[in-house]
């Protein structure tokens, strides 16, 4: 049976990704699929009309169209409250969509409309791996030296220090609060550059893993406060990848504690997408990327790797597209059978919200 899977534009400030590439879609023809384009939703990524019409996509110019004709909305980044709207009963809505950040209306919306949101943050397999949040993951890891490297210039506000240093000024001091994907590969990419890297978390086992691949060119500590307090305090950055599955990130730096930062230094919270992990943090865009409190220089951008969109948008598609050929192919009830991750990604449905974690913030009262 011939499904119609929607791929709009997206429409949030310096979004320069997309749902899927043209070979994602030749793949979702093939397999007997109509799928729908939104008019230049991948052009920032490289990828023309022509390319995609070229391999079956249909082109539509209405966002609104783009919306309603598919039975699977596939999405990159989170919708605003009007695409929502647009939204209707028996569709399912893909895309990092991050709940449990944000606000309260934009869930009873979901709710009220009968939509299936399925967020990709949160599919998780029975061991714990988040397959699609850690393939784009490890790209946001790997592109931070870019990201601190730049804000530690005196031009942009920062300190005025070189992450490698010079023979006779020692390098840059880079903690991280978070041993997770992002943590590690960016501890990884930054001493490579040879940063002096410190990585702290609660879970042992993550910190092994980190101490293990960095192989003596880092240090790993256990995320007590005393720790937290230590290091921040000599540290030229601080990378904040702190994430717990659908839930809000727990606050970790008070303003108390970010006033104990060196002038100037660098916090930069990769985790603001769900909520923030300091007390000061909120949302930047790559157009106005940072802000300075507490004589801390901020970098808040929710979207870090849109700027590499089209290395994003090719990796992107490789994680999901099993997932969205098998949606296609089985129903929702038969891709979860198939893919219990998938199932385990499914935040709300029927009606209610049905994600743990995603009831947990809730029900924490107030605002998500």
């Amino acid at each position: 049976m011939s499904v119609d899977i929607s791929i709009p534009r997206e429409t949030r400030p310096d979004e320069y990704r997309v749902a899927l590439t043209p070979a994602g879609v030749e793949a979702l023809v093939s397999a007997g699929h109509r799928v729908f384009v939104e008019h230049h939703a991948g052009i920032h990524a490289g990828f023309d009309d022509d390319a995609y019409a070229a391999v079956g996509g249909r082109i539509v110019y209405s966002h609104e169209e783009a919306f309603r004709r598919g039975r699977i909305v596939a999405k990159f980044t989170r919708p605003t409250l009007d695409e929502l709207q647009l939204m209707g009963q028996k569709q399912i809505l893909l895309g990092f969509l991050h709940l449990a950040a944000g606000r309260r209306d934009k869930i009873r919306v979901l709710e009220k409309a009968g939509v299936c949101a399925i967020a990709w943050e949160t599919v998780q397999k029975s061991d714990g791996d988040l397959p699609v949040l850690h393939g784009i993951s490890t790209i946001a890891g790997r592109f931070l030296p870019q990201i601190v490297a730049r804000f530690l210039q005196s031009n942009e506000g920062g300190r005025g220090v070189m992450l490698a240093g010079c023979p006779t000024v020692p390098p840059a001091e880079i903690v991280i609060l978070g041993a997770g994907t992002i943590g590690t590969e960016a501890a990884l990419a930054l001493a490579r550059n040879q940063a002096s890297v410190y990585v702290l978390d609660i879970n042992p086992r993550a910190l092994e893993r980190a101490n293990r691949l960095l192989d003596g060119r880092g240090v790993t500590m256990f995320a007590t406060e005393a720790n937290i307090r230590k290091v921040v305090r000599f540290a030229d950055a601080v990378i904040g990848a702190v994430y717990v599955p659908g839930q809000r990130t727990p606050v970790i730096l008070t303003r108390e504690l970010l006033r104990t930062m060196r002038r100037r230094s660098l916090f930069v919270d990769v985790s603001i997408d769900q909520g923030g992990c300091a007390e000061t943090s909120r949302p930047t865009s790559h157009s106005n990327p940072t802000y300075m409190a507490e004589g801390v220089l901020h970098y808040c951008v929710p979207n870090i790797t849109s700027v590499v969109a089209r290395t994003v948008t090719h990796a992107m598609t490789y994680l999901t597209l099993p997932y969205l050929l098998t949606l296609a192919n089985e129903g929702l009830d038969g891709a979860s059978r198939i893919h219990p991750e998938l199932g385990r990604g499914i935040n709300i449905s029927g009606g209610k919200v049905v994600h743990p974690g995603l009831q947990a913030a809730l029900a924490n009262g107030g605002e998500v």
